[in-house]
């Protein structure tokens, strides 16, 4: 038996695998390079979203699935969707969890992950679904942390005092390797620090690691949009920086407790400044 790792070579598969490795589990990598070398990770394959019967063979026997969904236009991540739930109904594997990282799964609001999180949910397939809201990794964006580093400026385009429930992709790792042992949980599982915290929190937290006095500053969803186009692309950085703007109206971003990876698996997210600390800033 093994786990079945998506994006095993990227910032959110990455540490799955190596959570899983030092856990003493088989590991097998799903990656687009069949040549690549995925520390922790047994066997490598090669199998893409785009792919149904790739993703079938790659599922056939393994005892826990770990998918998320690429940042791609809106129209190749629903394809995405379709083939991942195709391939589970078909492989039937013992458990996949799948982390939504950030996107709503709302059936009101659709968009490919609501279509993902359904689909899990009628395919008889054990699974839970991992559910955060922002990610601290968006804060090592060259234009962010660039900022910070040279200006003393943390930019980022949410109201100074919008609330959010941060969490890293280190934590999506903590959660995900719980709830793939974790089969009495299912359903979802929100990830994230609580209380939620403000963007002048994160600025806090930075300037006493970099020991240096840091302010918060609002940009806009546009000026976001401009400064992620030559990372992700002009769609997928359009279809985030929309995301952004819907938040203007939100009175914030927090996790609700009772469904928290804090209740449900006794996990607790890092801190800002935990998080700084770990990953060497």
């Amino acid at each position: 038996m093994t786990y079945v790792i998506h994006g095993a070579t990227g910032a959110q598969g990455a540490p799955v695998v190596a959570a899983l490795a030092a856990a003493g589990r088989t590991v097998t990598a799903l990656t687009r390079n069949p040549d690549a070398v995925v520390p922790g990770a047994q066997h490598v394959v090669a199998a893409g979203y785009s792919s149904a019967a790739d993703l079938t063979d790659a599922y056939r026997g393994a005892e826990g699935i770990f998918v998320h969904l690429p940042v791609a236009p809106e129209e190749d991540r629903q394809t995405y969707a379709h083939n991942i739930l195709t391939a589970v109904r078909e492989a039937r594997p013992d458990r996949v969890v799948f982390s939504t990282s950030g996107f709503p799964i709302d059936p009101a609001i659709g968009g490919a992950a609501a279509t993902l999180a359904a689909g899990l949910a009628d395919s008889g397939v054990s699974h839970a679904v991992i559910a955060p809201e922002l990610y601290l990794e968006n804060l090592l964006m060259p234009h962010v942390i660039g900022s910070v580093r040279e200006r003393g400026v943390l930019p980022y385009p949410i109201r100074a005092d919008f609330p959010v429930s941060w969490a890293s992709h280190l934590d999506i790792a903590d959660a995900a390797v719980a709830l793939l042992d974790r089969t009495d949980v299912t359903g979802v599982v929100s990830v994230g620090q609580y209380p939620a915290i403000t963007g002048p929190d994160l600025a806090e937290a930075f300037g006493t690691r970099l020991a240096r006095d840091v302010a918060f500053d609002q940009i806009t969803a546009e000026e976001f949009r401009t400064s992620i186009a030559p990372l992700i692309g002009e769609s997928a950085a359009a279809d985030i920086a929309g995301a952004y703007r819907a938040m203007s109206s939100m009175p914030g971003r927090s996790i609700a407790p009772e469904t928290s990876a804090q209740k449900l698996l006794g996990v607790t997210p890092r801190t800002t400044s935990q998080w700084l600390a770990d990953i060497g800033l």
